[in-house]
């Protein structure tokens, strides 16, 4: 019976939402922005149409290669007045699609952080209906406004969580070869 068990947990496969947000976490990856990096998938029909990650804009020394955001301040938020460098990673999903003609209406967005009020409304504007998000980020006010988005049906919201068993499987799909052939043990689960 144990066998058998391990065989069903070797080719379990992620949900559609753990896959996306899988997709967003490797997207942010490329970040450049010092104070924390953050992805975006946006998603048609079961579909990646368009990926983002925050970083300065196209062409503008990335804060990661420089050292800094500004001289003399170490990230954008270590700074009460000054404005981020970083264009956000749902901002540059969007850009992307529109760069290459390609249309966000009705499509839904997997992003490693809730999208600040901006974002949101950008989102909304570009048609995007449904927001998956890994780790919260509005509170107080800025959780009024977004929940009255949701109220009015312009948008809907919904965390995700990584199993532990997606999380360990695609863990060993990163560090391991993975289009190699299996030992027929292996399979078997024996």
């Amino acid at each position: 019976m144990q066998d058998i068990s391990l065989n069903d947990e070797h080719n379990q496969r992620p949900t559609w939402d753990e896959y996306f947000l899988m997709l967003a976490k490797l997207a942010a990856t490329r970040s450049t922005c010092l104070a924390f990096p953050v992805g975006a998938v946006i998603v048609k029909n079961k579909q990646v149409v368009a990926t983002g990650y925050n970083g300065s804009p196209s062409g503008s020394a990335h804060c990661t290669t420089q050292g800094y955001c500004y001289p003399g301040l170490s990230s954008c938020d270590a700074s009460k007045t000054l404005p981020s460098r970083a264009v956000h990673a749902e901002a540059n999903a969007i850009a992307q699609a529109a760069k290459h003609g390609i249309s966000t209406d009705g499509a839904s967005i997997y992003v490693t952080l809730e999208p600040c009020l901006s974002c949101l409304k950008l989102i909304i504007s570009a048609g995007i209906k449904e927001v998956f998000y890994e780790t919260s980020f509005n509170s107080g006010e800025k959780a009024l406004v977004r929940d009255s988005f949701v109220t009015e049906g312009l948008v809907t919201f919904k965390q995700i969580h990584l199993s532990e068993l997606t999380v360990k499987k695609a863990a060993l799909f990163l560090i391991n070869p993975t289009s190699v052939a299996r030992a027929a043990t292996e399979v078997s689960g024996f």
